[in-house]
C-alpha cells in the first residue's frame, strides 16, 4: 500500500495525532489534509522554505489542526520530500 520514504511517515490512526517523536513536526498536505510526520532538519532547506513562505501567506500562522498545513498537493510534497532527503 503506498511507498515510504525515510523520514516521512504517513499519520494512519487517529492515536497518532498526538505523536509528535523528538525531532519531526506533523504537517497537513493536499485537499484531504493527510497528516504527515517529518524530521525538522527539511525546515533548513530552500525549497521547503518556500513552501513554508507559501503556507504563511495562505494560511496565516492559525493553523486549528495542530499541525502546519502545507499548501501544495500530496504528490507534490512526497515528491519535494523525497528529493531533499536524497
Amino acid at each position: 500500500m503506498g511507498f515510504h520514504l525515510p523520514g516521512i511517515r504517513r499519520s494512519s490512526s487517529s492515536k497518532a495525532v498526538d505523536e509528535v517523536p523528538k525531532g519531526y513536526l506533523a504537517v497537513y498536505v493536499g485537499e484531504k489534509m493527510k497528516r504527515f510526520v517529518i524530521p525538522i532538519s527539511l525546515l533548513n532547506q530552500p525549497s521547503f522554505q518556500e513552501l513554508l513562505h507559501q503556507a504563511e501567506e495562505e494560511f496565516g500562522y492559525d493553523h486549528s489542526m495542530g499541525g502546519l498545513t502545507i499548501p501544495c498537493s500530496e504528490d507534490a510534497f512526497l515528491q519535494l520530500s523525497s528529493r531533499l532527503q536524497c
